[in-house]
């Protein structure tokens, strides 16, 4: 029998390798917009957006071996601990003379929406071939 893919994390490395792609993208327009505090603030979202999917993917992969009934309860408590996890940065930073909250707030919300509807170009929504369409990705199984 063969073993079940990790299709959960293939898709979130799949995203973490997306955002090094466009990172220097971002980080310009936010040198552009702020200054090097635009590029401290969108460092730190790019990171908080990568941190994101990945936590995601290996709860709900962690979950996967436990049971069905597992995966959603995973999927619901990480994702409320992961908000959570987002606000409580945001908190610390807020006052911080060299975070621009607006920019660090756009960059969180924005790299999130434009990394998960580039991947849907790239997700195989089949039990044929679950997870990443074969040879449609920016890792090949044998860079992983």
């Amino acid at each position: 029998m063969d073993p079940i893919p990790a299709v959960e994390r293939d898709i979130a490395l799949d995203l973490v390798r997306r955002s090094v792609f466009v990172a220097p993208i971002v980080l310009a327009v936010g040198a552009l917009v702020a200054g090097v505090n635009g590029v401290i603030s969108v460092a730190i979202a790019l990171g908080v957006v990568a941190a994101n999917f990945l936590v995601s993917a290996f709860s709900v992969g962690w979950a996967a071996k436990v049971s069905p009934q597992a995966v959603g309860g995973a999927a619901v408590v990480s994702y409320v601990l992961r908000l959570a996890a987002i606000f409580v940065a945001l908190f610390l930073l807020k006052d911080q003379s060299w975070i621009d909250l607006k920019v660090l707030g756009f960059s969180i919300v924005g790299t999130h929406l434009a990394l998960l509807l580039w991947e849907t170009k790239h997700v195989s929504i089949s039990l044929a071939a679950p997870g990443l369409k074969p040879g449609g990705h920016a890792l090949s199984r044998e860079e992983r």
